[in-house]
């Protein structure tokens, strides 16, 4: 099995989701996904926001607002049945999807988004991401969508038995999602960790130090060695708009994850229209692996 540092499109096609979980270990902490929404006008209308992250160095791209019941990607005029794999041949990427286990009896923080089921963790979402050919799936909160731990966890049990043991799950919290008793250093703990893991997640995500009130390096690092040593890998986002930050403050967040023990870094999708600012992304990619590793994802083609 190939490093993920070192796969180019034609790698990444022939990937199951165990495939890609060992490629991400195998890279040693330098696995960079970038989460884009596709529903927005594109920063650039001439591309859309996935094919903007592959080329500023994002090795996978996580679609959200994405509705697997009215797929649409601004910039890509193709049928819906075909979208997600028209834009993994675009981008020569995997591509993945936030799907929301929203909990409606969690007490609230504040008024809560309401959601149609194609945004939602149900079976019947799980089914028709896999249809489409999601590479992966990520279940988190967006803000005021009253995601819980609780739910998370009854969501990876059905995504599991949706997607099969080779499906690639990515599970956790980034921020409260408006769900009371689930902010700040108290987003999640131990005993919800080992009940992810064993829920069936492979990627257990988390917020990266400095991104959420609380959670700083040594706190993180302790929770990424409980996550690592139940076999799951460990995923540090930055989902609070510092993805909009300036470039020093994205290296710090950087280095922060890094000494944490992260197995890959999420950006989030606030920066821009629809993505993190381009240039926080290559700086992002620059200083968990350098410009060597990221100049060589920004310059391999979708034809490789």
């Amino acid at each position: 099995m190939k490093r993920l540092l070192d796969c180019t499109a034609s790698d990444f096609q022939q990937m199951s989701g165990g495939d890609l979980k060992q490629s991400i270990l195998a890279s040693e902490g330098r696995v960079m996904i970038s989460e884009v929404i596709g529903t927005v006008n594109p920063y650039y209308p001439a591309v859309t926001n996935a094919e903007m992250a592959a080329a500023f160095g994002a090795d996978m791209i996580l679609l959200n607002l994405f509705d697997v019941n009215n797929p649409i990607v601004q910039g890509l005029d193709v049928e819906p049945d075909t979208m997600v794999q028209t834009l993994k041949k675009l981008t020569g990427r995997p591509i993945g999807l936030n799907l929301e286990p929203i909990d409606e009896k969690a007490e609230r923080l504040e008024q809560l988004d309401t959601l149609p089921e194609g945004r939602t963790a149900s079976a019947a979402s799980l089914k028709r991401a896999k249809e489409l050919g999601f590479d992966f799936v990520c279940l988190t909160g967006n803000p005021k969508t009253g995601v819980s731990n609780t739910e998370i966890r009854n969501a990876i049990e059905r995504a599991r038995d949706v997607l099969g043991k080779e499906g690639l799950i990515i599970a956790g919290k980034m921020h409260g999602a408006g769900v009371a008793g689930e902010t700040g250093g108290s987003i999640i703990n131990s005993e919800v960790l080992s009940s992810f893991v064993e829920a069936g997640a492979d990627i257990i995500l988390l917020p990266s130090p400095g991104t959420v009130p609380g959670f700083t390096v040594e706190k993180t690092a302790q929770l990424v060695d409980e996550v690592h040593a139940k076999g799951a890998l460990v995923l540090l986002t930055t989902g609070t708009s510092q993805e909009g930050a300036d470039v020093d403050t994205i290296k710090q967040i950087a280095l922060n994850s890094k000494m944490a023990g992260a197995d890959l870094y999420h950006i989030g999708d606030a920066g821009a229209s629809g993505m993190a600012i381009p240039e926080n992304i290559m700086a992002y990619s620059i200083a968990i692996r350098g410009k060597r590793h990221t100049y060589v994802r920004m310059a391999s083609s979708a034809n490789r």
